[in-house]
């Protein structure tokens, strides 16, 4: 395979028409030329490694290079950083096969923890090993969290300013359009059948009622997977056992350093889907059990995360530094990312097996749609603290109907949001909701 991208590189470059393999013993190609025939060498090392792993081996200076940018320059969420590496990693320079970037993609969603990171952690892999591994993962995580813990410290000595609070009373109601935008897109694609849309809106009222995140999960994924593994009967019954972990209790846990990194190592290696279901596992840990932090907080962090780079995980940087400075910053990014390269260096062998179990597929299936209710839920809640006046209603509106109609990207959104919420917080001065 790499033999025909190596000839199309070099033919692209020396206005060759066309290519094909010699056939010979020298791994040699015939390339035929406007002017006749030329014969090019093929390095048969780098043919045989492509050719065997659906990618080729990438000096550890380019991978770093590379990630350092995506994780300070790539805005717009997972589904942005993944497009951004197709095009940039599979199309111009061609570290991997189409087919590889879609095993890894896949595997990424099969397991918990933010999966634009871990596509980049995979890529690491596979183009450099395991120096590799840990060099994409932590170029990729660590510009967006520096930039989020930066602006935690502001957020911590200025956050009651007036320009500070009408920055969030700004930025806030686009992040609500950002959401219900993602929501609208990824149930297109993963409400496949009226059962799944079944299973999304009972996931959907027990989440507000107070269920568990990770047994709503669970559950949606085993009342999908049921079929395939030729279970008689499935149904929305498979919800019943949820009765006994209702009914959440808002409490107050005391705070150390050591707890918030356990609460975000597990968050880490429990959490399905996107970014945006951390929220729903951060509001059910932090407000409602531990009352470490309280909803108009929250919604502060998921602005942040909205308004910086690479992956929304980073919410997790701004959350650790409200509750414990600089050390509880890091504590939380190293909890929340650290089981990511565990997961993608144990589960990376087993990706061409989970890509072809269909009882896989479904489990995820199901996972998907419970994500997407979960979404849905913590989108309500912020909304009840976030569009608290009419102006804030009309930004919210305006916005979501500039992100489905006229594909805005979400960035200008977010800066515009600003903007009109610094203005209007300077001008009539508005009060922090915390």
């Amino acid at each position: 395979m790499v033999g025909s991208i190596r000839c199309e590189s070099r033919a692209a470059r020396a206005g060759l028409v066309s290519c094909c393999r010699s056939g010979t013993a020298h791994d040699s190609m015939y390339v035929q030329r406007k002017d006749g025939i030329a014969i090019v060498p093929i390095d048969p090392g780098l043919s045989a490694s492509h050719s065997n792993s659906g990618s080729r081996q990438v000096p550890l200076r380019e991978l770093a290079l590379f990630f350092l940018r995506l994780g300070t320059t790539a805005f717009g969420g997972p589904a942005a950083h993944i497009a951004i590496m197709e095009d940039e990693l599979v199309r111009r320079r061609r570290w991997l096969s189409r087919e590889r970037f879609l095993d890894l993609l896949g595997a990424s969603n099969l397991i918990p923890g933010p999966s634009s990171s871990e596509v980049a952690i995979h890529i690491g892999y596979l183009c450099s090993g395991w120096r590799g591994l840990l060099i994409a993962g932590s170029c990729f995580i660590v510009p967006a969290a520096a930039m989020v813990a930066a602006l935690g410290w502001l957020y911590v000595r200025f956050g009651r300013l007036p320009a500070t609070a009408g920055l969030l009373y700004g930025i806030k109601p686009v992040v609500i359009a950002v959401i219900v935008q993602a929501l609208w897109g990824l149930g297109r694609t993963a409400v496949k059948t009226t059962f799944l849309g079944l299973v999304a809106g009972f996931c959907f009222v027990l989440s507000v009622l107070g269920f568990h995140p990770l047994l709503l999960l669970l559950l949606a994924g085993s009342a999908t997977c049921l079929p395939e593994l030729r279970i008689s009967r499935p149904s929305l019954s498979v919800f019943t056992p949820l009765a006994v972990a209702s009914g959440t209790v808002a409490a107050s846990a005391p705070f150390s350093l050591g707890s918030l990194f356990l609460v975000f190592l597990k968050l880490g290696a429990i959490v399905f889907g996107s970014g945006y279901v951390l929220l729903a596992f951060l509001r059910t840990d932090l407000v409602t059990h531990r009352g470490w932090l309280t909803d108009a907080q929250l919604a502060d962090a998921v602005a942040v995360g909205q308004i910086t780079p690479g992956p929304v995980f980073t919410t997790a940087t701004f959350i650790g530094f409200i509750l414990g400075g600089s050390r509880g910053a890091i504590l939380a990014t190293l909890g929340i990312f650290f089981p990511a390269f565990l997961l993608v260096a144990a589960s990376g062998p087993l990706v061409p097996r989970i890509r072809k179990s269909r009882a896989a597929g479904a489990f995820l299936d199901g996972v998907n749609v419970a994500s997407l209710a979960l979404m849905a839920a913590v989108s309500w809640q912020l909304g009840r603290v976030s569009l608290v006046d009419f102006a804030t209603v009309v930004l919210a509106l305006a916005s979501l109907i500039a992100l489905l109609r006229f594909r805005l990207n979400s960035v200008w959104l977010i800066l515009f949001g600003a903007i009109a919420g610094t203005i209007i917080g300077v001008v009539s001065g508005v009060p922090h909701p915390g």
